[in-house]
Order: C-alpha cells, then sequence, then structure tokens
C-alpha cells in the first residue's frame, strides 16, 4: 500500500506517517523541510506550488505502479484582528491550507481513478474466476479543524480557510462517488504541536484590545491540546477503514463542544464562542 503525506516533516503528519509505516505502508512524506521519520522517504516539495506538487506525485505514482492513500495535512495559520490582517499573509494562509491540499488532491485523482478502472476490471475477472480479487481505488483524508465549523475571533482566516477545506471534500467525496475513492475529513480540536510558535502574529492594538488575550489562551489551550500521535490516530483509522465517515472530531471535548454548537441557536452559538475569547 503505498501513501502520501503533506506536511510530513513534524507534528500530526509525521505521526501519520510513523503509524503508516507500522501498519506496513511505503509512505512519502512531502513538505519544505524533507524530513521524515525513520522508513519514510521525505521529499523537499512547497505545497503552494501546484506544478512542483503534481511532478512529485506522478513520479511516485509512475515508481510505485500506484497511489492508495493520501492524507493532505499541510497547514499553517496566523492570528490577529480582520481589519488589521495583510492581504499577502491572509492570502498566504489560503495557498497552504486550501490550495495546497485541493493541488495535492487534484494531483492524486487521475491515477485513483485509472486504479478504479483496473479494479472493476479486476472484478470481473474474480467473478469469472480468471483474476486475482481486485484492490480499493484509493482514499483521500483531508486535516481540517473544528474551527472550521466554529468560526474563532482573530483566527477567521484559518476558520475560513478550513471551512474551505470541508467543502471541498465533501463536494468531492460526491464528485468521485462513482469511483469508489473515499474522501473524509478528520477536524482536530487543539493539539500540542509547533503550528503554535510558527503562527505568524498580528497584534490588534489600542482597537483591538481583546486580541493578544484571545490569542495568548489560544497558544495555552494548543500546548496543552491533544497529542499529535492521538490525532494521527485518528487520520489513520479514517484512512483504513473500508467506509469511512465523511467527518471525524479528534478529541472527546472537541466532539462535545461541536455537538453543543450545533445545537444552539446561531446567535447564542456565536455569543458563546465569543465569551470564549
Amino acid at each position: 500500500m503505498i501513501a502520501i503525506v503533506t506536511g510530513a516533516s513534524s507534528g500530526i503528519g509525521y505521526e501519520v506517517c510513523s503509524q503508516l509505516r507500522n501498519r506496513g505502508y511505503t509512505v512519502y512524506g512531502l513538505s519544505r523541510r524533507g524530513t521524515a521519520p525513520e522508513g519514510v522517504t521525505g521529499r523537499s516539495i512547497d505545497v503552494t506550488d501546484e506544478v512542483a506538487v503534481r511532478a512529485c506525485i506522478d513520479e511516485i505514482a509512475a515508481a510505485e505502479g500506484r497511489i492508495d492513500l493520501l492524507v493532505a495535512n499541510a497547514g499553517m495559520g496566523i492570528s490577529g484582528p480582520i481589519e488589521m490582517t495583510d492581504a499577502s499573509d491572509a492570502q498566504y494562509l489560503m495557498n497552504v491550507n486550501f490550495f495546497g491540499q485541493f493541488y495535492a488532491a487534484k494531483a492524486v485523482l487521475p491515477h485513483m481513478r485509472a486504479q478504479a478502472a483496473a479494479a472493476k476490471a479486476g472484478s470481473a475477472q474474480a467473478a469469472a474466476g480468471t483474476g486475482a480479487a481486485a484492490s480499493r481505488p484509493g482514499t483521500i483524508v483531508f486535516t481540517s479543524s473544528v474551527a472550521a465549523p466554529i468560526a474563532i475571533p482573530y483566527q477567521s482566516f484559518y476558520s475560513a480557510s478550513k471551512s474551505a477545506v470541508n467543502s471541498l471534500a465533501m463536494a468531492l467525496r460526491n464528485e468521485v462517488r462513482d469511483y469508489g475513492i473515499k474522501i473524509s475529513v478528520v477536524m482536530p480540536g487543539d493539539s500540542g504541536t509547533g503550528f503554535t510558535d510558527a503562527r505568524r502574529k498580528q497584534d490588534g492594538g489600542d482597537a483591538y484590545p481583546r486580541c493578544e488575550r484571545a490569542v495568548s489562551a489560544m497558544e495555552k489551550d494548543e500546548r496543552n491540546g491533544i497529542a499529535p500521535a492521538s490525532v494521527a490516530g485518528v487520520i489513520v483509522r479514517a484512512a483504513t477503514k473500508k467506509n469511512p465517515a465523511p467527518y471525524y472530531v479528534a478529541g472527546f471535548k472537541y466532539r462535545l463542544l461541536l455537538g453543543l454548537f450545533n445545537l444552539l441557536p446561531a446567535r447564542a452559538a456565536i455569543w458563546l464562542v465569543g465569551k470564549f475569547y
């Protein structure tokens, strides 16, 4: 089984690579640094470069003969009031968090569709007793966030990028249904990774005095959040299920929080989020 993981050099992506390797996958870890766990082939790729992403994935498919799994995981964060956010920072975040996942999925889909055709032919041969049973066409798991359905103040563009990932994934789930390609989204809550220290921060100044306190509270929650290995475990379970659900939430507390958010009237739910921050 051949797996590709983006954002593989640290945090959740690194742990996903390790867990897939331990399950017997041949794993390729894509990241800017190109580092990956032992036993995983690291490739240095900027996920915002569509041409480079496609070339890398085509090369892997040519070398291995197939791609069974993509975990589209690369991501980054910015914080600050919408009014104070530089457009260039917002665009870069969208390029990494949304377009980076889009480019990777777009690149693997032709290979997975070809595998679907081969699987269909193999099933026909197996039914006729002339060939082996066909393998699955492929699975794509997108890493999103609980911040997608629950828009977080002072992390507005992060929430927006993850909401876009959710919409892309669910539309894609229906588009590739006829091919048997499986699509899921995993939404982690706060997790203790290098994501926190790498966040680009914009101060709110006198106009938004709550910003610094809100972001500090978020960062404290992140550092004390779910272990990356636990989030990776949810991703790997989604990736290896025969019939994966559309959405998975990593962390029991966050499943409860999201359930409460969905039950409340919109006005009350948004007010409650504002009280947290």
